[in-house]
């Protein structure tokens, strides 16, 4: 009963953390936008409704991410049953150092092919039409998902570390990230340079001029945090030019839903 009760509280404890911290990040980032580019937030009843109904999947979202979040945190500090460790020499510096972007290849990599599938027809009406419901998407977009998609997004990290060894601060670092970039990757304007995009961050690192082309093009650019899968893959199509301040791509819109499913194929 003890730890039935021990589960639960830290499954609740978790969910208000994850919900906590999405509105935070999101509504940070959401005031930076309106500041920056207050037309993107422009005080339509449509628009108003898209933030209403991102908000309510991501709040959704976050009870799905946050149980089995506060389970690996149960598990961690009162049963001591994952590969969390606590001494930073535990598995030496290098792997200390290592960690992290071992961590997040290998949730880009699932994220990559998962999110692929999901845009075969028959799984993108049941797991992630709700996600590109929002057309533009907005800062409020980040964890605007089906609840079967949550799902799918919400077990890797936890699985992981039962797995591969991970201090406890390189994990905050893997889910600072986590966060960052999924809030800024769908805010509809570019927060980093020119000049970062075009030498090798650019051509690394997925952006919001990369990501906000997929939500217009569907077919392209499916990854979280690399171009890798997409470029070995051939579904690397570049950036929303429009966001790259070159102006020769016409701004992503309230495109018609009814043409999502003619161009959800992998």
């Amino acid at each position: 009963m003890q730890t039935t009760l021990t589960l639960l509280l830290a499954a609740l404890a978790m969910t208000f953390i994850v919900a906590a911290r999405y509105l935070i990040v999101s509504g940070g980032f959401a005031a930076l936008t309106r500041a920056r580019h207050p037309e993107l937030y422009a005080d339509s009843a449509r628009r108003t409704a898209q933030v209403r109904r991102e908000i309510g999947w991501s709040l959704s979202a976050a009870a799905i991410y946050g149980i089995p979040a506060g389970l690996v945190m149960a598990a961690w500090r009162r049963f001591g049953a994952t590969e969390i460790y606590t001494d930073p020499l535990a598995h030496g510096w290098l792997w200390l150092l290592a960690s992290v972007p071992v961590y997040l290849f290998l949730h880009d990599s699932y994220f990559y092919w998962t999110h692929r599938l999901m845009h075969r027809p028959a799984l993108f009406r049941r797991m992630h039409a709700v996600h590109h419901d929002s057309r533009p998407p907005t800062a409020w977009a980040a964890m605007s998902f089906h609840p079967w998609e949550s799902l799918s997004g919400a077990l890797l990290i936890p699985a992981l570390v039962f797995i591969i060894p991970i201090h406890w601060a390189a994990l905050a670092v893997v889910l600072t990230v986590m966060t960052v970039f999924g809030v800024t990757n769908h805010m509809g304007w570019e927060i980093f340079p020119r000049s970062w995009l075009e030498s090798g961050f650019g051509r690394v690192m997925i952006t919001a001029s990369h990501h906000h082309l997929h939500h217009r093009n569907y077919r392209c650019n499916y990854g979280l945090y690399f171009r890798f899968w997409d470029r070995v893959c051939g579904t690397d199509q570049g950036w929303a030019k429009e966001l790259t301040h070159d102006q020769e791509t016409p701004a992503i819109g309230n495109t018609g839903g009814a043409a999502v499913l003619g161009r959800t194929g992998s």
